[in-house]
């Protein structure tokens, strides 16, 4: 338990300076991300998101602290039960070990990364509804990025005690994400509604001081001896629910890889800080992706037929590394077929209307 508390501290450490980097020596102005810095910060996260899959590949069983084969087989019943060993001695197996650990983290930051995306869109709904300026969209994303971490925190690792103790809980997982997957495939044409009308906005109208205008990227401001908020703040309130709402879907499908709530939390996390940089990639870009729902329904069903077929996968050697494959195919194959069957001018136009109206 020491070591893993020690390097949860080191990358959890790492991950926050990175960030208060980029918000207090690049970003200390507020400003419009251009899309070369989106890029390159995005290129940073993306490094370090294999790199730590590097880690887990080569040095994974620090992680919990394995020194001996009894404490081996103790994890790996306990977090990896799908794994069989080929090897015999202590070595080998180790090796077996780190190499599904870190395929398993692979799979869970891609279908993160998927199923994110869709909270790119509606997060840029919520900045446009409130005619959020360019330049602090920033230090929203920020924030809600802090935000996201202490609650996907709390959900994983207070989902991986109930799992561990009520492992019937997986079923029910499996059965939400299968439900959703269907709800998304046969869905008609959203429609979007005035973030201003939002049951939290008028809860926080009503019981807090709520200035109409922006002061820079303030969230709160002092007026003799008296606290009055910004719009900015009710922005980043809407911006945390909706990952909420996002993490209900995301959080048990990355558990139907792994069941390491360690595995599943930076697969998590390195996923969303990512998100954050390449929402301003995708914020032009979001309606080209047309096929992007159908890709995330066919993924949701998917882990969530894994999750009640759990026993019989792990009877026949299903692997972790099929899991990425399924999700890597998904994603290349729903961005294929959006580049290469795009709208036509009358159903883009139709499209539009209905998101932004």
């Amino acid at each position: 338990m020491p070591t893993e508390i020690i390097l949860m501290a080191c990358f959890l450490s790492l991950i926050i300076f990175v960030l208060m980097i980029d918000l207090l020596v690049v970003g200390r102005n507020s400003h419009i991300v251009s899309t070369k810095e989106a890029m390159a910060w995005t290129c940073i996260w993306v490094a370090l998101a294999l790199g730590f899959y590097l880690f887990l590949l080569f040095f994974g069983h620090h992680l919990h602290g394995i020194r001996s084969l009894p404490e081996l087989q103790e994890v790996v019943k306990r977090y990896a039960p799908e794994l069989k060993f080929k090897s015999a001695d202590f070595e080998g197996m180790l090796s077996e070990y780190r190499d599904n650990m870190s395929m398993s983290y692979l799979a869970g930051y891609f279908i993160e990364q998927t199923l994110s995306i869709d909270n790119v869109f509606v997060i840029l709904l919520v900045l446009q509804g409130f005619s959020v300026p360019l330049k602090n969209y920033k230090t929203v994303l920020f924030w809600g990025v802090l935000g996201a971490i202490i609650l996907r925190f709390i959900f994983i690792f207070v989902g991986a005690a109930l799992i561990h103790r009520f492992e019937w809980i997986l079923y029910i997982f499996g059965a939400f994400l299968i439900f959703q997957g269907f709800k998304i495939l046969f869905k008609k044409e959203a429609e979007h509604h005035d973030p201003h009308d939002s049951v939290i906005v008028k809860f926080l109208s009503k019981y807090l001081n709520i200035l109409k205008e922006y002061h820079e990227d303030r969230f709160a401001l002092n007026f003799h001896g008296k606290v009055f908020f910004t719009p900015l703040m009710l922005v980043l309130v809407l911006v945390e629910f909706t990952d909420v709402i996002f993490a209900l879907d995301s959080i048990p499908a990355v558990f139907s890889v792994s069941l390491d709530p360690f595995v599943v939390f930076f697969s998590n996390i390195f996923a969303i800080i990512g998100l954050r940089t390449l929402f301003f990639l995708l914020a032009n870009m979001i309606d080209k992706f047309r096929f992007l729902n159908v890709g995330v329904s066919i993924l949701l069903i998917f882990v969530g037929v894994k999750l009640l077929a759990k026993d019989w996968l792990i009877d026949i050697g299903f692997k972790s590394s099929y899991s990425l494959i399924f999700i890597a195919l998904t994603l290349i194959l729903s961005v294929a077929f959006s580049a290469l069957i795009p709208e036509t001018g009358k159903e883009a136009l139709h499209s539009n209307l209905k998101r932004y109206h």
